[in-house]
């Protein structure tokens, strides 16, 4: 089955403070069949009647809470939001990303918590940012020196736009890295760190072809930031993506 188009809820952070359940009724009106929670442990159970309601899947979660706060409850809340795919955003180091020795801890804390993540069927991986993508080990981007000290079951959410940012032929990281991706953030704007971001297919991104090297993966539109309409912007990354996938 096709996995529907999702949404990175970290996108409306601002208006789902003020209204969450008024976002995710404009979410699906859009047209989205899934979301991207950034944190599953604000009530739970409140957010999953209403996306059951709309009729949106939790595509996966980001998940920083699991280096601060006691596994068990945020794996607990995970499992009441309703997805098995569990993601750290961040919140290691930038320094860690440029030794070996800084990817060897990165990997025994991804791979610890996936030990943990197995006990509720669930997986943990990784999401990138322009650090991970910029370091070189050994020639190689410090995101694919990481990927081999993976155990097999962590998966990789592969930030497009920021892994340009840093430096990558997209496609070709996609490629190289493609039996450990699960998910992609799919976003667009003007490949510069500071500037805010825009509606896919109006930026710089090579769309097409960062789809076309990683078919089988859930597309996860987000917005880091956004100059205009924020809901403008999803709904025309939403058109934009559904033509390109019909055509």
């Amino acid at each position: 089955m096709t996995k529907p188009l999702s949404v990175q809820l970290y996108s409306v952070r601002d208006q789902l403070a003020a209204d969450r359940n008024d976002v995710l009724r404009r979410i699906a009106g859009i047209g989205y069949g899934a979301v991207e929670p950034f944190d599953p442990t604000s009530d739970p159970k409140g957010f999953r009647q209403v996306a059951d309601d709309l009729g949106l899947t939790v595509s996966s979660t980001h998940a920083y809470a699991l280096l601060s706060r006691e596994p068990a409850e945020v794996f607990d809340a995970i499992a009441t939001v309703g997805t098995d795919l569990v993601i750290i955003p961040g919140g290691i180091k930038e320094e860690e990303f440029t030794t070996r020795d800084g990817l060897s801890r990165t990997a025994d804390l991804l791979n610890g918590l996936a030990e943990q993540a197995a006990a509720y069927d669930m997986r943990i991986g990784y999401h990138n940012h322009w650090w991970e993508i910029e370091p070189r080990i050994d020639g190689r981007h410090a995101l694919e020196a990481l990927a081999d000290l993976l155990a097999p079951e962590v998966f990789l959410e592969i930030d497009t736009y920021w892994a340009a940012v840093g430096g990558a032929d997209v496609p070709a990281l996609l490629r190289g890295l493609s039996s450990r991706i699960l998910a992609l953030h799919v976003k667009d704007g003007p490949g510069v760190k500071e500037e805010p971001h825009v509606a896919v297919g109006q930026g710089i991104m090579p769309v097409p072809e960062i789809l076309a090297a990683s078919p089988d993966t859930w597309r996860i539109v987000e917005l880091d930031s956004c100059a205009g309409d924020i809901f403008e912007a999803l709904a025309g990354s939403h058109d934009y993506l559904t033509e390109l996938s019909a055509s």
